[in-house]
């Protein structure tokens, strides 16, 4: 068959293919059109979540009558001025959008210039554009389409519920609401309000981290606000901002991180994999922290002109950025100490609340006892008597070497204090019981804290064996016959480029023909394990990221293993002085609120949380 060209509206509903998948593929466009426009209030309205009708309206520059009939053409565009793919400064650039959208739907454009008298619209329905004519606006833009791919009705059957469009639309300007606290978004379906982002006021505008955690804290959740560190780390002109979760405060999913590079939101695999390295050893394998990270570098090192969505990146120095996101989470983490989230309090008041017979929170004694149909509630006495005979008085025999005062003590701190010691000066507090044998009770200036034993030795003992490790290197061992692993010929370059680093963690390689390596010494932590896949593994992860990661995680997790092998177990009974020795190193470790899987390593509650719990409040 003959070559020749496809008619413009063809090309169109091609392009439309790429860019608009769904109503919020046409939201994501418009609203970023709003933004880049100036835009500090944008307002969206949908219905059926977008299948049938979608407005976006600005209060930004607006266009004049010219500037509106090109926009709806293909590859027109204001956002390169000089033509430059290298330093985009705004959101789109391709030029698609707009008649990528008239394309498959029916779209009206209404726009006042700032400063203009006269306001404009234009329609394209199926492709075909009519307009512009003179219309009534205030400001800014008004963009509304109706019918969704009523010119390609294929495609209609793969849309799902209004619901599910609905909350695809919301996540959407969540996101984009992130990185623009100044903006003000809002959306409704069918009437309904299904989200409002007021701006931030003008004094937290001075403060950029203050605006940005509060707007992070509307989207996210308080509970994210009042549990994140903040991070700001700057290394060879990519600058990380943002904020952390603590690892006691996560998630089943990872649908709660957002990344941001040069304000733009992105999907992106290596940033995904920094997160998961840098909390690798805080959290359990299905678990997954809270993170809102903003990365920003200079254009020539970035491309974001990868796919047509503009949802991915391409990093120039991918193992730079990488070892950026891990290193400032990490430090971030050291500086909260052995701080814990404060849902772990709050859980734990709710569990009391739960509990038949015990009195709520909310409600005074004499409420609890006639609550429901007026008899009295009992307090369930089983349970009580089992938790006073959980206070075993302490064997005076016990001993426990690996936490005696003097050895657990951090170099050049105060003794231990003994329990009638006040507990002003200590944020865990005085240890004054054990209980079951494995939890610790300890009195705090304003509270009382209650600590899992093992799994608070557990994170002292993985931190001591961490630093370790940095202080001595890796101990390695030599391979009776070295161990010859074949590889792809790309890769096995890969790896040997990186064999220098790999030797000061304890794998020494080196060429053996042009096609495979041969192992000589290995980490002596490792014990036995399976070199080929190890090698292979980080052959494959050094050529795709360019540095060896998976080696030093897997050494973290042997250490984490024997960490936890090593602590005292539940049931041990401790000494008072062995209990403050604990709580004392635990003041004086990172990390030391959550152990290697991600569980609190102990509970605070306030003397106002007890006073209310007995009605007191």
């Amino acid at each position: 068959m003959p070559i020749r060209l496809l008619p413009p509206n063809l090309v169109n509903q091609i392009a439309a293919g790429e860019v608009i998948e769904r109503p919020a593929s046409v939201v994501k466009e418009l609203v970023e059109n709003a933004v880049d426009a100036g835009a500090s209030r944008v307002v969206v309205e949908l219905r059926e979540g977008g299948k049938s009708f979608i407005s976006v309206t600005d209060d930004g520059h607006g266009m004049d009558r010219a500037a509106l009939d090109l926009a709806i053409q293909r590859h027109a565009t204001s956002k390169l001025p000089d033509d430059d793919l290298v330093h985009i400064g705004f959101f789109g650039f391709r030029g698609e959008a707009l008649p990528s959208i008239g394309a498959v739907g029916r779209l009206s454009i209404t726009s006042r210039a700032r400063g203009s008298d006269q306001a404009w619209v234009v329609r394209v329905e199926g492709g075909e554009k009519t307009g512009p004519e003179p219309a009534a606006l205030s400001g800014g833009t008004r963009v509304e389409l109706r019918d969704l791919f009523f010119a390609v009705p294929a495609r209609l059957k793969f849309l799902k519920t209004a619901r599910s469009e609905q909350n695809a639309v919301v996540e959407i300007l969540e996101r984009l609401a992130m990185a623009h606290p100044e903006v003000a978004f809002a959306v409704s379906d069918d009437g309904r309000n299904v989200l409002r982002l007021d701006a931030a006021q003008a004094d937290l505008m001075d403060k950029p981290d203050a605006a940005r955690l509060k707007r992070l804290g509307d989207v996210m959740g308080r509970d994210f606000a009042d549990n994140a560190v903040a991070l700001d780390v700057e290394r060879d002109g990519h600058r990380l901002t943002g904020f952390a979760g603590l690892p006691t405060l996560n998630r089943a999913t990872a649908s709660s991180q957002y990344l941001f590079v040069n304000g733009r939101p992105v999907r992106d695999r290596l940033l995904q994999g920094a997160i998961r390295g840098a909390y690798q050893d805080f959290l359990a394998r299905d678990r997954h922290p809270l993170v809102a990270l903003f990365l920003d570098c200079p254009p020539e090192l970035v491309d974001v002109n990868v796919h047509p969505a503009k949802a991915e990146v391409r990093f120039q120095d991918a193992a730079l950025v990488r070892g950026l996101i891990v290193g400032a989470i990490r430090r971030a983490l050291d500086a909260a100490g052995h701080r814990a989230s404060t849902t772990v309090a709050n859980a734990t008041l709710a569990a009391f609340d739960a509990l038949p017979g015990v009195a709520s929170p909310m409600q005074t004694p004499y409420q609890a006892m006639h609550a429901g149909n007026g008899q009295i509630n009992r307090f369930n006495a089983g349970v009580v008597a089992q938790a006073m005979a959980a206070f075993a008085p302490l064997s005076p025999e016990a001993t426990f070497g690996t936490l005696s005062p003097e050895m657990a003590r951090p170099s050049g701190a105060a003794p231990a204090p003994q329990p009638e010691t006040p507990p002003q000066n200590y944020p865990l507090g005085i240890a004054r019981a054990q209980i079951f044998g494995t939890y610790i009770v300890a009195q705090t200036q304003d509270g009382m804290v209650i600590v899992d034993q093992h799994a608070a030795h557990e994170r002292l003992v993985l931190e001591r064996m961490k630093a370790a490790l940095a202080d001595g290197g890796v101990k390695r061992q030599a391979l009776l016959i070295p161990e010859i692993v074949e590889l792809p010929v790309k890769l096995a370059t890969a790896i040997l480029g990186r064999a220098g680093e790999l030797e000061e963690l304890g794998l020494a390689i080196e060429p053996f023909g042009h096609d495979a390596v041969a192992v000589r010494e290995v980490p002596a932590l490792l014990g036995q394990s399976d070199v080929k896949g190890l090698v292979r593994d980080l052959a494959e992860e050094i050529f795709e990221l360019g540095a060896a990661f998976s080696l030093k995680e897997k050494l973290e997790d042997i250490c984490g293993t024997m960490a936890c092998h090593g602590s005292v177990r539940a049931g041990r009974q401790l000494l008072p002085a062995e209990m403050d020795a604990l709580l004392r190193q635990m003041e004086a470790t990172p990390h030391s609120g959550q152990c290697n899987h991600g569980r609190p390593t102990y509970v605070e509650l306030k003397l106002s949380d007890i006073e209310r719990l007995f009605g007191r409040r």
